[in-house]
């Protein structure tokens, strides 16, 4: 998640982002002989671009107004982007004036509604990163944001208000992913919100928490929910990935990843204390190299039935060598949860990879969807299609869908660390980053001094010296990514 792809240099979850064009060379490029997906289309499914010309557009969020379930507002990164619809997905429109102005870079975005229907998107903002992977050594200032938009995310408010600053002096930690929730429910908590993240420092990592109970206008001072600091890298071994989920009667479900583990932490007093943090869930490493990829993580989601309180955590890992989803359920408020089961059904030990899950549970119907990329219809293992999966019988077995069917590659771009779902209604929306294809010419054409984009000039300068300006001239021409949203109706 990270701005500005092309002048610095983004964390795997909220910092820069780094492109090798070397490395993207001897990438496999998609093959247009590729068999179509065996799978069913998703019912009604529909599918919108939110941004016509490719740009630095990744790691998308998504989120539907309960008051009001004709208003949805989608966000993405680079910088903080936000467009939203009126008619249930049906059009969409972009919002101006979402990003901070005193800030150079701004991304790692969520979104939510809160219980008056006020649509919010979280951010981190900063000028410039630390270290490569070790994101709390000399970074500069930073903070996570909020910002608030009263009309369905049409109009966003001219001042963001601060979750965490810090400013510019030594030893600053660096504040990163963080996730944003509401509590929608008729608890005593009712119109609460909730922020989660992780604080990088030059020792460790640390999973921190905020609340507001005022819209979002101010937040409580950051407590630390983790059982034990992470390490300090953002590569294996950190406490990240921060996702929560709000029960009806107010409980906080928090959970992330930390060492090969899914920790859960619950709040019974609207965020002010948390009970002790406990491993819930072993997982193979949640960091993983996927073929083409700058990087990949399988970073945990909790959601809730609010009709029976059943919890639902999805994550992804290489338990069975190729990376597979997994769902697992509690039924007594995250005590004890099932075995894992496999929510991609293609066979097992395939080689296909499908990863980059995210989960919504319907508090309508109840059902359970999960969003992935999935590259089971690829022989080769490198080109993805979007499914989505859906379990109407608590998750113990998941349909297949088809949201997209044209394979596409994702190498040689900034490809993100996630994507967004949300239901209701038994109307699922998601939304994703694609890399268009060019023709076959256009991908192997060289890109000469005059056609390079200003912002390709400010990280790849041209070579002083005639044999290095010539090397330079042959790489093939930077290129960039869409956000889509898609849409499916599951109404009978």
């Amino acid at each position: 998640m990270r701005n500005s792809f092309h002048r610095f240099s983004w964390p795997p979850c909220g910092r820069k982002l780094i492109l090798t064009f070397a490395a993207a060379l001897s990438l496999p490029v998609f093959l247009q002989s590729q068999s179509p997906t065996t799978l069913p289309k998703a019912p009604g499914a529909e599918v919108f671009s939110l941004t016509p010309e490719p740009g630095s557009f990744t790691e998308p969020s998504i989120a539907v107004n309960p008051n009001n379930p004709q208003q949805v507002v989608a966000v993405f990164q680079d910088n903080a982007h936000a467009s939203y619809s009126r008619d249930a997905g049906q059009t969409w429109k972009s919002a101006e004036g979402v990003a901070p102005e005193n800030y150079k870079i701004s991304g790692d975005v969520s979104t939510t509604f809160d219980k008056q229907g006020h649509a919010f998107i979280c951010y981190i903002a900063f000028d410039k990163l630390g270290t490569f992977n070790y994101w709390g050594h000399g970074a500069t200032r930073n903070g996570i944001l909020v910002h608030r938009s009263l009309d369905g995310g049409a109009t966003w408010e001219k001042n963001d208000f601060p979750v965490a600053e810090q400013p510019t002096q030594p030893g600053v930690p660096f504040e990163d992913k963080p996730y944003i929730v509401a509590d929608t429910t008729n608890s005593r908590y009712a119109g609460n919100l909730y922020v989660g993240w992780t604080r990088w420092s030059v020792t460790d990592s640390k999973m921190l928490f905020s609340r507001s109970t005022d819209d979002g206008k101010t937040w409580s001072s950051p407590i630390e929910i983790d059982r034990t600091p992470g390490l300090p890298r953002d590569d294996n071994g950190a406490a990240e990935g921060f996702d929560a989920a709000v029960g009806p009667d107010g409980r906080i479900y928090a959970i992330w990843s930390q060492d090969d583990f899914i920790f859960l932490a619950t709040s019974r007093d609207g965020g002010k204390t948390f009970s002790r943090a406990r491993p819930v869930i072993h997982t193979a490493p949640i960091m993983f190299a996927v073929e083409t990829l700058e990087r990949a993580n399988g970073f945990p989601q909790i959601a809730i039935d609010p009709r029976s309180q059943r919890l639902y955590i999805t994550w992804s890992d290489y338990r069975n060598g190729d990376l597979d989803i997994f769902c697992s359920t509690s039924n007594d408020h995250g005590k004890k949860w099932s075995a894992p089961v496999r929510v991609n059904n293609d066979p097992v030990h395939n080689g296909a990879d499908q990863f980059f899950q995210w989960l919504a549970v319907d508090p309508v119907d109840g059902s359970a969807n999960v969003v992935f990329y999935d590259r089971r219809d690829d022989p080769t293992n490198t080109t993805q299609t979007v499914t989505l999966a859906r379990s109407t019988d608590s998750g113990n077995s998941f349909q297949n869908y088809a949201w997209t069917t044209d394979p596409f590659n994702a190498s040689g771009v900034f490809f993100g660390d996630y994507i967004g779902i949300a239901a209701y209604g038994s109307r699922v929306y998601a939304d994703w980053t694609e890399k268009p294809a060019l023709p076959a010419e256009q991908e192997s054409k060289p890109v000469s001094k005059a056609e390079a984009k200003p912002e390709d000039k400010a990280v790849d300068k041209m070579a002083e010296k005639p044999e290095e300006k010539k090397a330079e001239q042959a790489k093939p021409k930077r290129r960039g990514t869409v956000v889509k949203v898609g849409i499916a109706d599951f109404k009978p």
